[in-house]
């Protein structure tokens, strides 16, 4: 099983959108059960709130139900137990590691690392775009996917 945890600031817009679009993804591809995805902040402030309404809403509108998702921390242990931690932009990655204590196992990305045009996936909380946000993370999320094949991990 390839365990993918995906992480954001907050755990309400990005890492949650990325949890289930790469869910539907893999259950649309008859692969899910090779999988477990989650999602994680590295920020405390919305601990426990569910994923934010227009995050919500554009997930909705593709048919992907996020109902029951509730903001997380990662923890130290979240390293040791997932393959692969998948972080929306370069910020996080430093406050993964400053959480986690390194990235000594190479587990640690940017989701868009594995595309054509490597870059960061720009907050919508803030921008407030969340249509651009939802065609970075499905660009990664296939890319990704496909970087998993090319390698013959599934």
């Amino acid at each position: 099983m390839i365990k993918i945890l995906f992480i954001c600031h907050g755990n309400i817009c990005r890492s949650p959108m990325s949890e289930f679009i790469l869910k539907d993804m893999t259950a649309r591809r008859g692969i899910s059960d090779l999988f477990q995805i989650a999602s994680a902040a590295t920020s405390r402030e919305e601990i426990g709130n569910p994923v934010y309404p227009p995050a919500r809403r554009k997930l909705l509108q593709h048919g992907i139900d996020p109902s029951g998702k509730t903001a997380r921390q990662i923890t130290r242990r979240d390293y040791e137990e997932y393959d692969y931690i998948l972080a929306a932009e370069s910020c996080n990655i430093r406050n993964i590691e400053r959480i986690t204590g390194g990235d000594p196992d190479h587990k640690i990305h940017r989701l868009l690392d594995f595309s054509a045009r490597p870059r960061d996936i720009d907050d919508p909380w803030y921008t407030g775009d969340f249509d651009t946000a939802w065609n970075d993370i499905v660009e990664g999320c296939e890319a990704f996917l496909d970087w998993l094949e090319k390698e013959n991990r599934i």
